[in-house]
């Protein structure tokens, strides 16, 4: 197999998968988009401009989500036609994943906070 074969049957490969490639403008786009969500949750926190933790951590694991399919999206150029579609495919894994991640990290700290740390719950028995 000579050189120009196999370099003539990879270009014809990457044609056919429709692989997706970014722009420079993509890419700032990308990052514009990712220096907002992270400085929103961070102002939401320093000013704590919602009324309850409760509420402020759950606007901030949305705001996670968010930026996660963001860097996909973005950097990882993860779209429905590349790939046939298995990009997506990883796409709903991920955010399935992160969601378990989130909520399961949220629960641990929540019973370890109510467990470990009883002493909210004696002040008033004085």
């Amino acid at each position: 197999m000579s050189t120009d074969t196999h370099a003539a049957g990879a270009h014809g490969h990457h044609q056919e998968g429709g692989h997706s490639h970014s722009t420079f403008s993509g890419y700032m786009l990308g990052f514009v988009l990712s220096v907002v969500l992270t400085a929103i949750p961070f102002w939401l926190v320093m000013s704590g401009a919602l009324p309850s933790k409760q509420i402020t951590a759950l606007v901030i694991m949305a705001f996670a989500i968010v930026q996660i399919v963001v860097h996909m999206v973005y950097f990882l150029h993860m779209n429905t036609t590349s790939e046939n579609g298995w990009t997506m495919m990883a796409l709903i894994f991920t955010i399935v994943m992160v969601v378990i991640a989130l909520s399961g990290s949220l629960w641990v700290m929540s019973h370890l906070n109510s467990n470990m740390m009883p002493m909210h719950q004696m002040s008033g028995m004085k």
